[in-house]
């Protein structure tokens, strides 16, 4: 069989570990498996939503409504913007692929960090584009800034990750629309804000406002998802918001029904359950102080964290792949940072009860 040559030097991202494996691998009760890799909401998802996926079901027969304009309408009222600004994806994974198909090719490539969402570098290797990093790990805006210089006529798409995945650094909004003034017009900023509910209430100077963002810039396109906050990672919605024109040429590569009609329902509900997005909210602000008191206390060095996770740099404390592999065998599924040249493990911030039990582990493994 012929492949096109591209695929054959293609990386493949690596999702966290699934409970049902682990379960069979181990031979552990489901139940009992507490699953910190994913960066999932721990309080699974919106009464309301989950509501609106039962009614939905009834209607499984049926395409979705292409145009999305009911999810559209409830996010141009939520941003203050109109339903022209917003595209829907899979996810906003799917957003991403768009943009960068849009954009780039072999000739045009892609800036980011040096540690960032993995899936940006594998999108742009489907299409064959460059992907320029900068030395540092998490984001250094002036080395970006004189990275892009550099390379400017190289790079399509400069790709900010706020906060960044799988560190969790986020820079202030203001630094932020500084550095987008000082990129040329021509090249598109696209801004993946997945955890930024989690940002923006730890600290309003992270908050960062996709309104003002379309009306001052024609070269941002920002990125929001409700796999995290709103815990509905199973369901794959993201959307994407940016000025007509960006938004128009990103429509020409989505597909058809491209987000299920469960899928679509659930978003729209999960809006509007202001209740269990300051619960989630909450409840993760106020466990997170949970693991960098373990953290100060072990002497392990963290990344202060803006999202639903903390990172540990194990440094000589630990071999990252050692530690998950005890813990996955005792039910505790974390994520290992290897495949980011990192020796380091990302933990979600899970309930109070799936925290205390991963702490005392972890207790028993830097004793």
């Amino acid at each position: 069989m012929r492949f096109n040559e591209i695929i054959k030097n293609l990386p493949v991202y690596e999702a966290g570990k699934p409970i049902e494996l682990v379960a069979k691998d181990f031979k552990i009760n489901p139940k009992k498996i507490i699953k910190l890799a994913s960066n999932e909401n721990p309080f699974g998802s919106s009464p309301l939503a989950i509501k609106a996926i039962k009614k939905a079901a009834k209607r499984a027969n049926l395409y979705p409504d292409d145009s999305y304009h009911e999810l559209k309408n409830a996010l141009a009222k939520k941003f203050e913007l109109k339903s022209e600004n917003f595209i829907i994806g899979s996810g906003s994974d799917e957003v991403i692929e768009f943009a960068l198909g849009a954009v780039c090719n072999d000739k045009l490539g892609i800036l980011t960090a040096g540690v960032s969402f993995g899936m940006y570098g594998v999108y742009a290797s489907h299409i064959g584009a460059p992907h320029f990093k900068t030395k540092s790990q998490k984001h250094d805006l002036a080395e970006l800034l004189e990275l892009y210089e550099k390379h400017k006529n190289s790079i399509g798409v400069v790709i900010l990750c706020l906060p960044n995945n799988p560190l969790g650094e986020c820079e202030n909004a203001s630094e932020i629309e500084n550095f987008i003034a000082k990129i040329d017009k021509n090249t598109l900023i696209m801004l993946d804000c997945a955890y930024m509910e989690f940002a923006s209430f730890k600290d309003s100077k992270k908050a960062i406002n996709p309104k003002k963002l379309v009306r001052n810039f024609e070269n941002v396109l920002y990125l929001g998802t409700f796999s995290k906050a709103y815990g509905l990672g199973g369901m794959r919605v993201g959307y994407g918001i940016a000025n007509d024109e960006i938004i128009k040429s990103l429509h020409k590569l989505r597909p058809p029904f491209n987000i299920s009609t469960p899928s679509l329902a659930c978003a729209i509900a999960a809006l509007n359950d202001e209740n269990f997005i300051i619960k989630t909210l909450k409840n993760n602000l106020q466990e997170m102080k949970k693991y960098e008191n373990f953290a100060n206390k072990k002497g392990i060095e963290f990344i202060p964290s803006y999202t639903n996770f903390i990172t540990f740099k194990l440094s000589h404390k630990h071999d990252s792949t050692k530690l998950c592999d005890i813990l996955l065998s005792r039910g505790i599924i974390l994520r290992n940072l290897k495949s980011y040249d990192l020796n380091a493990v990302r933990i979600t911030i899970g309930t109070k009860a799936q925290n205390k039990k991963v702490l005392k582990e972890l207790d028993g493994l830097f004793s």
